[in-house]
């Protein structure tokens, strides 16, 4: 090494990396501090948590006459949350890009498009191996809409959940989800939890979780919610066509605390259980209560500058 390793290699490598490549020089590039957004780009875009953003961290808001998005049983993974591979020309991602003149044969990835949350909240719950309880027999990323009063899934008009959810957020209606054991599991994806987030989810209700994607969540400002040791959604009775009211979501939630969930059905009916909340930490209660980890930073970063 010491003698085929010289400095001089380094030097003439790297002595005049800002200028010696052409190619990537004649890209145009904006001058000034701060990045101009391209809004006609389908590869990256600004997220909308910091449109309208306000530096003064707000109350922790409860979580009541909320819908089920989806209803899924065991082991479901990141990769089912969030695909990472092609965008299927006939789900709400193509959609998309189809919209924005980019051709089949350019749709590239999601892993690729992560940059863009446009593309990325349409592929989220969008693995085609997907299956949701709330559509029987289905598979892929659809579920059942529930209109208000509805209370079935004959009630229920089938669509992409992507859609749905939509829906739901133009009629203010908040989501959850309701899962099995081992929620979570496989590589960490961060858009598992930003695509959960960003299409209105504000709960989720499972057996367990897998310990990273517990903690994605929590980051995304979602609450993650466990049942009693051996209950379930299916011990329990609950199809997901309740509404659901959760009971002590509020600045006063403390980690690992229990709250109340009442999940009620079309006729009236009630069924009332208790949930573990799975935020594990203080610091994670600060998360939480900012709306997610990138908030937080933010509103300490501008605490610290100086008067």
């Amino acid at each position: 090494m010491g003698q085929a390793v010289q400095p001089s290699m380094f030097e003439s490598e790297y002595g005049n990396v800002f200028e010696s490549n052409t190619d990537w020089n004649r890209i145009p590039t904006p001058e000034g501090d701060l990045y101009e957004w391209d809004h006609h780009s389908t590869y990256i875009q600004e997220l909308p948590i910091f449109q309208d953003f306000s530096t003064e961290v707000g109350s922790i808001q409860g979580i009541s006459g909320a819908r089920a998005l989806a209803v899924l049983g065991d082991s479901v993974t990141t990769d089912h949350i969030s695909p990472a591979g092609s965008i299927p020309p006939s789900g709400p991602a193509g959609a998309y890009l189809m919209l924005h003149d980019v051709e089949q044969a350019e749709f590239n990835s999601f892993g690729a498009r992560r940059g863009n949350h446009e593309a990325m909240m349409r592929g989220t719950f969008a693995n085609i191996r997907l299956r949701n309880k709330l559509l029987p027999g289905s598979e892929g990323g659809v579920t059942a809409y529930l209109p208000s009063g509805a209370g079935s899934a004959e009630e229920g008009e089938p669509m992409s959940i992507y859609d749905a959810a939509m829906r739901y957020q133009e009629e203010r209606t908040a989501l959850v989800i309701l899962g099995g054991k081992e929620y979570g599991t496989g590589s960490s994806r961060d858009w598992a939890a930003k695509g959960t987030s960003l299409l209105g989810v504000k709960a989720v209700i499972v057996e367990s979780f897998e310990r990273i994607h517990r903690s994605n969540l929590v980051m995304m400002g979602v609450l993650p919610l466990q049942f009693k040791d051996g209950e379930n959604a299916e011990e329990l009775g609950l199809t997901g066509y309740e509404v659901f009211d959760i009971d002590g979501v509020d600045d006063n939630l403390q980690p690992q605390q229990d709250v109340t969930v009442r999940a009620r059905d079309a006729a009236g009916n009630e069924k009332t259980f208790s949930a573990i909340v799975r935020i594990n930490s203080a610091v994670e209660i600060k998360y939480y209560r900012n709306g997610g980890i990138l908030q937080s930073v933010i509103r300490d970063m501008v605490q610290k500058q100086p008067a």
